[in-house]
């Protein structure tokens, strides 16, 4: 009888899962996804691009020097808006693939996926397989157990410390501040980052696992909405597995699919090896679960079996509802045409607005305490302040003259051709003098910005006013 006094559990204990090793098509690609993702971004840092006033690192986002270098294009702060067009572009995209083809993105190309994945081979590299897992997790404390769980916890903690530190090699130069950081003189936010995510990733990859996608992301509870009953999800087909008297092993009379169908038993032999090669240790054959990554290894498993059996493929599978339910499955349809003209759009103005932006900046401002100074001779003079952003790699030169303003006098404090270093922003006080009579209230001019030496050749007008009594 239970005790009235007991206090209520609020929260399941975790339940250990120790999957176990698979072969098959899915978990090849798996592997081919894990081994260009990691070498993408550990080694990405310390790939060189020679540039003349920046570190020659290939990716970089230099927060003091606010660019962010991506091989040959420079990001700078007004160029940010790119960002929101890159979020629209990877929102459509994880919509149009999510509505098609499930979670596929969970299953192959997540961080919390990439990073498991990898501490689960460590894991099994150094415990074996998983019926030996779960023995030494069930053994006592000796000699055997912690070495065997201090060399999975080392390699792991290594893992997460290169993941860490690589992080943070993005931000500055590579090189440069990994020998910082050996001889202690690095800033303190590169230690700071690269130990939080030595500890976040040692713990999301090697302890909470499936709790992260279980309890902790967002996408497995939105994800429904975009599904649908034309959706490719990997299932488990019930008419065949069960047949009319439900699932049964290999015992005698059950071991041919004839002699199993004559009694009216499904393929499914129970053998639940697509339950031990499940990450988040879900059986596919419960239906379409919250847990469920859509990485098909249950599927690999499923195949493996039956293979050896000699009977068809597919009884676990990718397919849709609608396969299932024998109707077709629609892949062009409202929806996904939606998401893809969206898509379409989206990557043409962002590539429109990369391809075609300008190669340097121009804004003009008037200082308007004084708006106008009349000088000993009559002469009037009105003050502006040009800035010239260069946003080339490469230097360049200019010259600025007046337009729609006759008779006007440019001061440019004897500045006659103007350099712009590659990426510099340069501020130019220029006085225009106008003679007595020949404005009266307000004109408007344009200042022209020529260039006369370096790669671009684009002339800018900006248009200004000029002010008189």
């Amino acid at each position: 009888m239970a005790d009235a006094n007991a206090e209520p559990i609020l929260y399941q204990k975790r339940i250990p899962i120790y999957p176990r090793s698979v072969k098959g098509r899915f978990r090849n690609l798996k592997y081919g996804i894990v081994a260009l993702a990691y070498s993408v971004y550990f080694l990405l840092p310390w790939l060189r691009w020679e540039r003349p006033n920046a570190p020659d690192q290939a990716v970089l986002f230099d927060i003091p020097g606010r660019h962010f270098y991506l091989f040959g294009l420079v990001v700078q702060v007004q160029d940010l808006f790119w960002l929101a067009g890159f979020l629209v572009i990877a929102a459509m995209l994880l919509f149009f693939v999510t509505g098609v083809a499930g979670r596929v993105f969970c299953g192959y190309f997540c961080f919390q996926t990439l990073w498991t994945d990898v501490f689960i081979m460590i894991e099994r590299l150094v415990q074996g397989d998983r019926p030996a897992r779960i023995r030494l997790a069930k053994a006592p404390w000796n000699a055997e157990k912690a070495g065997k769980y201090a060399a999975t916890y080392s390699l792991w903690l290594l893992v997460a410390f290169l993941t860490g530190l690589t992080f943070t090699l993005y931000w500055a130069d590579a090189p440069t501040l990994v020998a910082e950081m050996v001889r202690g003189e690095a800033p303190a936010p590169a230690y700071i980052t690269t130990l939080f995510l030595t500890a976040t990733t040692f713990v999301m990859a090697g302890l909470a696992r499936e709790q992260v996608c279980t309890y902790m992301c967002p996408y497995a509870r939105f994800q429904s909405v975009m599904f649908d009953k034309d959706t490719l999800i990997v299932s488990y087909d019930e008419r065949r597995g069960e047949g009319t008297q439900g699932r049964r092993g290999l015992g005698k009379g059950f071991k041919t699919r004839e002699e199993r169908h004559e009694q009216g038993v499904g393929d499914c032999i129970e053998c639940g090896y697509c339950v031990q090669v499940c990450p988040t240790g879900i059986d596919i054959r419960n239906g379409l679960q919250l847990e469920c990554i859509s990485c098909a290894l249950c599927v690999d498993a499923c195949d493996t079996i039956m293979d050896n059996l000699g009977w068809p493929r597919g009884l676990v599978g990718y397919t849709s509802e609608n396969t299932l339910n024998d109707r077709r499955t629609r892949i062009i349809k409202p929806k996904t045409i939606g998401y893809v003209v969206v898509l379409l759009a989206a990557i043409a103005l962002l590539g429109w607005s990369v391809l075609n932006r300008e190669s340097y900046s121009v804004s003009i401002s008037q200082i308007r305490q004084p708006l106008y100074v009349t000088l000993s001779d009559g002469t009037i003079q009105n003050s502006y302040e040009i800035k010239i952003n260069n946003q080339l790699l490469e230097p360049m030169a200019v010259t600025i003259a007046l337009e729609g303003l006759p008779e006007a006098e440019l001061d440019l404090g004897r500045l006659e051709t103007i350099q712009v270093d590659s990426e510099q922003r340069l501020r130019i006080l220029a006085r225009v003098r106008v003679g007595p009579q020949a404005v009266q209230g307000e004109q408007d001019f344009q200042f022209v910005i020529d260039p006369v030496a370096g790669p671009s050749d684009e002339t800018t007008r900006r248009p200004a006013l000029f002010y008189a009594p």
